[in-house]
């Protein structure tokens, strides 16, 4: 057995070094890896099925099964009771059911504002999110995707919130990391608005439970390629969309483009995808599915 080990350590030690980028915030060191991309589906996509009732959370698994996803991503909106947590029973049987699907359940997400300046108000978004962390550990889900906030801060600086918001933010990388779970931060065109935005956040949160859940579509000020390039090294799960907005107009998304920059990167994971507006949601992500597929396949070969 020994020897065994020894000659696998050997020949790991020949492979050839590929150039890595870790796409866990540089929070470990580089590896030589190339990239894996694995895809998943944000259920914000079924938004409005699941909202009205005419689908459940077990019919998105089947759906996801169909279509080949690796994984699916459970918005915390969807299960019975939010904001208050499941029982462990409806936990346990979705757990169950993703696994007899060969499915991973790669993320889930709450509401929260950050921006807040009522103080209260944001402790008791913080025990939200611890109470989904414990969830997300059921699960066996590596993430709880939170955002900034919102709301207006009328007699604060930007400054102050980015300070508050910070501390806050530790506080549940402190709570996650005794569960194994990340805490994700996305960039929905809200507080943070750029890369620049993202970057001095994290330049505050020194915490290896953090990490970027990296938007796409919210990158509305600049490049949005060029914002993703910058923010990459902080992404540990993404959401990529049909769209990006490009001199202030809703432009379909340059998926080969994209995919080359986060294979450059090294980025290891899954891309769930999400998809958004009016039409048909099943329509809607088969025919993103076919487009990013496609472009996935292309970039493969380069």
């Amino acid at each position: 057995m020994k020897n065994s080990k020894r000659k696998f350590i050997k020949s790991l030690a020949l492979l050839p070094v590929i150039p890595y980028s870790t796409n866990i915030g540089n929070k470990t060191k580089p590896g030589k890896f190339s990239h894996l991309f694995k895809l998943s589906l944000n259920l914000y996509s079924f938004n409005k099925p699941l909202r009205d009732g005419t689908i459940d959370l077990f019919d998105v698994l089947d759906f996801c099964a169909q279509h080949n996803f690796e994984g699916i991503d459970p918005t915390g909106y969807y299960f019975p009771n939010y904001p208050d947590v499941p029982s462990d029973d409806f936990i346990y049987q979705f757990k169950r059911k993703a696994f007899l699907l060969g499915l991973d359940i790669t993320g889930t997400g709450v509401r929260n504002d950050f921006v807040s300046p009522d103080p209260e108000k944001r402790k008791a978004d913080i025990e939200l999110i611890k109470k989904w962390i414990e969830v997300s550990a059921k699960m066996g889900c590596p993430h709880v995707r939170i955002f900034p906030g919102h709301q207006t801060y009328e007699g604060y600086s930007r400054e102050q919130v980015f300070e508050w918001m910070a501390q806050d933010i530790k506080t549940c990388c402190q709570f996650a990391g005794q569960f194994g779970v990340m805490v994700t931060i996305q960039n929905h065109n809200g507080f943070l608005k750029t890369a620049d935005d993202v970057d001095q956040l994290f330049g505050m949160i020194d915490s290896p439970w953090l990490g970027q859940n990296l938007d796409i579509g919210s990158y509305r000020q600049k490049d949005p390629y060029l914002e993703v390039a910058q923010n990459i090294k902080h992404a540990v799960t993404w959401q990529i969309k049909e769209n990006v907005w490009i001199d202030g107009k809703e432009t379909p998304t340059d998926f080969v483009k994209l995919f080359r920059i986060i294979k450059k990167a090294g980025y290891r994971g899954y891309l769930p995808l999400e998809t958004l507006g009016e039409g048909d949601p099943f329509q809607k992500i088969e025919k993103l599915l076919v487009k990013v597929r496609a472009a996935l396949d292309e970039v493969e070969r380069e």
